[in-house]
């Protein structure tokens, strides 16, 4: 530890270089912060749970495991992986008496959820016997029995009626009339602000649409049981159950089984801190590095001073190292503040929008700080050593000469990594180019990481380049500054690379976050256009009614009437080892393959619709190479509640992105899903007002709009992305800039003393400026475009869709904030010499 004690000389370089220091504090403190943040994140999507409500007075739950694991490879190859199911897996209601007779166990209540059409409105419906461990309790009346129901006060006033009385309800099994036996006021573990309707437990399963099964099964102990009890009913449940596949939760395990949403929580808050936060930590490390080399290298004059009056390599060393330990960790630490309130922003931002329930909290430890600043330091010392290398080794009597010339060749191991890197990224947009779907994803991801690594390995040799290019067309505009900053940036091709390699990295980011959300929405909203061709679609917010289709197909003037159920399932795509389950989306129709295709327009390239029906479906283009698959062959997928079906491909089609990914027909979804109420309604012929009655009635144009509205609230996501990591770049960019600037006082001096104006000293420094801008926005933009083309084509079959004034925005922005930061610094430094 000795060895990287500070040093008197690396504590007389801070005090006397504080300029160069503070760019390299900035930039350190801005990696914490977004490092830190992304950690955050991570750290409570890995503890993210919920307390049990619902099951609070039950110690042991009893529940189907709620994710769909796919198993690749074999032996030391081999891995699972989970992800979470779109609805919910339900267990046998006979492991209740399985469950009743372990010693201990006072009852074990099967429990079921389902929705319930009440008129115009909705109702949630329970069975009557979760009132054991909800705490709800009849406030008049008595228990239902079959065809009976008991309502809590919401629910009987929007049936208006009472004890006694009649009201008509529609289930999964159809509409009934049900006598209201009780009135009851709703428990502790009931959800508030719902209207709910009890029914008898024997009933309730195939009102539930799901005969024989329930959601969950609550276990609950004998009166006075201990904690100790408790623990030893959990063990004789796991003994008794063992085998049937049922997952027996205690703690806050009965939370995630109460609340689905945590399981996509856990994914969004891991993928965002994990996925993007690496590539955030990439980006920290891309900038640090460029900045702490930089810094280092404007010392190059003071190190061969160093060496000529006799320091020793080993010396020069320990000087930049403990310059490290002078400034890493207090940045670091600094950063780690509005890092945990950029955290908190996130979070609330993400529970604002449904993606994570209002149960969980957000987890900051001293974890995720400490890897934000570790990652610094580390950084830090390794870019130090890397850029003070060559002062270090280099011979007493050439360091001077060196340092007053730059060299113009860059090193062997630097070209060849970045020479490697830049083939690299050629290889894998071609790559891209020829996958489909995720695949196409994964592939650009590569692409835009390894041109950018091209960049900082090779940013000399692209420095001196655009210096070249953009030198031809300054020398012709003839004015002294503009000639001059050509001169300057040919000779100094370093100092400009370190200026335009965070430009690049903030618009390639930027762009590609931001321009593939357009691409991909464009192309939705532009495939769903097309795509509908019913006259009339009819939505209804709590389901459309069971007989709606055949409502709407008596109307007068109807040609045809599909109804269509909405979820998702799950299909293993990929191949070989490397596969995973992709969520694709579904809709399930009522009707006939005919009949959709004279409401929907599905761009049917192979196969056709004719035969859709009980084992047989058809799917997108994009899915059908995802998966491998084409017509005739059969297609693995897990259905909504995680049931494994095989069924067969009968079309293959070109509008999933904007309609479903996979059409199947409805009665295969039968009992795989918790709301069996038709989602949308389209209609061919009639007239509006004739099916008012069914819901809310819009045509083609107006639906679509609907739709891609609803398609815009995950627009969020990407933009807040995108401003993240563009915001990072470009400050480290301004950074950077300040930097340069500062650092060449000596040489503006020199310019006003050799006769040159403020102005002419200013518009050299502008054409500069200007010239780091518009390299930096050319590559990023070549960076991103080769990114974007393969992936989006491969994600939509189309082109990416990058609208004028976003991409304008962002080029003004950079080259606003390049102007910014050399003008802003530049006149300071006149100002205090002239001074």
């Amino acid at each position: 530890m000795r060895r990287l004690t500070p040093n008197g000389l690396a504590r007389a370089a801070v005090r006397f270089k504080p300029a160069s220091f503070a760019g390299t504090f900035v930039a350190l403190m801005m990696a914490a912060l977004i490092v830190s943040a992304c950690g955050i994140l991570l750290e409570t999507g890995a503890r993210a749970s919920v307390p049990a409500q619902r099951y609070a007075r039950a110690p042991v739950v009893v529940a189907a495991d709620q994710y769909a694991r796919l198993v690749t490879g074999s032996g030391d190859s081999r891995s699972e992986s989970a992800n979470p199911l779109p609805d919910t897996a339900r267990v046998d209601t006979a492991l209740a008496g399985e469950a009743a007779r372990v010693p201990g166990v006072a009852a074990a209540v099967p429990d079921f959820e389902f929705p319930v059409r009440l008129g115009e409105g909705a109702l949630t419906g329970h069975g009557w016997g979760s009132h054991a461990f909800t705490g709800t309790a009849l406030t008049s009346g008595a228990a239902p029995r079959a065809g009976e129901v008991v309502l809590d006060a919401a629910a009987a006033h929007a049936a208006k009626a009472g004890v006694g009385d009649t009201v008509a309800l529609e289930t999964a099994a159809g509409r009934a009339d049900f006598r209201v036996s009780g009135l009851a006021g709703a428990g502790p573990g009931d959800a508030a602000g719902r209207a709910t309707g009890w029914f008898a437990d024997v009933q309730s399963p195939v009102l539930a649409g799901h005969p024989g099964k329930a959601d969950a099964i609550a276990v609950l102990a004998k009166d006075g049981a201990s904690p100790a009890d408790s623990t030893a009913v959990a063990a004789g449940v796991r003994k008794a159950l063992a085998g049937t596949g049922a997952e027996v939760r205690t703690g806050e395990g009965r939370g995630a089984v109460e609340n689905h949403g945590l399981a996509y929580a856990k994914e969004t808050l891991t993928g965002l801190g994990g996925s993007f936060g690496s590539i955030a930590a990439l980006v920290a490390v891309f900038t640090m590095s460029g900045t702490v080399a930089l810094s280092v290298g404007q010392r190059a004059r003071e190190f061969a001073l160093l060496r000529a009056v006799g320091a020793t390599p080993r010396q020069i060393r320990r000087a930049v190292a403990s310059e490290a330990l002078l400034v890493a960790p207090l940045a670091g630490a600094v950063g780690c503040l509005p890092g945990i309130g950029l955290a908190h922003w996130w979070f609330a931002q993400l529970k604002d929008r449904g993606a994570v329930p209002d149960a969980v909290d957000l987890r900051v430890s001293w974890i995720p700080l400490v890897v934000a600043i570790g990652t610094g330091l580390l950084t830090a010392l390794v870019a130090g050593w890397a850029a003070g290398r060559r002062p270090a080794r280099i011979k007493p009597g050439r360091a001077l000469a060196e340092a007053s010339v730059e060299r113009l060749r860059p090193g062997v191991i630097r070209t060849v990594l970045g020479l490697g890197a830049l083939v690299g990224g050629g290889f894998f947009t071609v790559f891209a180019a020829r996958s489909a779907g995720d695949d196409a994803a994964n592939a650009a991801l590569g692409v835009v990481m390894l041109f950018m690594l091209a960049v900082a390995l090779l940013g000399p040799l692209v420095a001196r380049l655009c210096a070249a290019l953009a030198g031809l067309a300054l020398d012709v505009h003839g004015a002294a500054p503009a000639a001059l900053a050509a001169a300057n940036s040919r000779t100094n091709a370093r100092r400009l690379a370190s200026a335009i390699t965070p430009i690049v990295l903030a618009m390639a980011f930027a762009s590609t976050l931001a321009f593939m959300h357009t691409s991909e929405s464009h192309a939705a909203a532009g495939q769903l256009r097309a795509g509908v061709t019913a006259d009339h679609i009819v939505t209804h917010p709590a389901g459309l009614p069971a007989d709606a289709v055949g409502r709407a197909a008596r109307a007068p003037g109807v040609d045809a009437a599909v109804g269509l159920l909405d979820t998702q399932v799950l299909v293993p795509v990929g191949s070989g080892g490397d596969r995973w389950l992709q969520g694709s989306s579904v809709q399930g129709v009522t009707g006939s393959g005919a009949q959709l295709a004279q409401v929907q327009d599905l761009d049917v390239r192979s196969g056709g619709l004719d035969r859709l029906g009980p084992g047989r479906i058809a799917i997108d283009r994009t899915l059908a190479m995802s998966a491998k698959v084409e017509v005739g062959d059969r297609l693995p997928m897990y259905l909504p509640d995680g049931t494994r079906t095989s069924p067969e491909i009968i079309a293959v089609y070109g509008r999933g992105l904007g309609l479903a990914a996979v059409t199947m027909d409805r009665a295969s979804l039968t009992g795989h899903v918790t709301s069996n109420f038709a989602t949308t309604l389209l209609v061919r012929g009639a007239d509006a007002k004739a099916l008012v009655p069914l819901g809310t009635v819009t045509d083609a144009s107006g639906y679509a709009v609907e739709e891609t509205a609803d398609r815009a609230l995950n627009a969020w996501a990407n933009y807040t992305m995108a401003g993240v990591l563009g915001g990072f770049a470009a400050i480290a960019a301004v950074n950077t800039l300040v930097m340069t600037v500062l650092d060449r006082r000596r040489e503006l001096g020199m310019l006003r003393l050799v006769g040159a104006t403020r102005r002419q000293v200013m518009d050299m420094l502008r054409w500069e400026g200007l010239l780091v801008a518009v390299a930096g926005v050319v590559l990023g933009t070549a960076i991103a475009a080769a990114t974007l083309f393969p992936m989006v084509r491969g994600l939509t079959g189309e082109t990416p869709y990058v609208p004028p004034l976003a991409y304008g925005s962002f080029a003004a922005v950079a080259v606003g904030l390049a102007l910014l930061a050399v003008t802003l610094p530049a006149r300071g430094a006149l100002r205090a010499r002239e001074g």
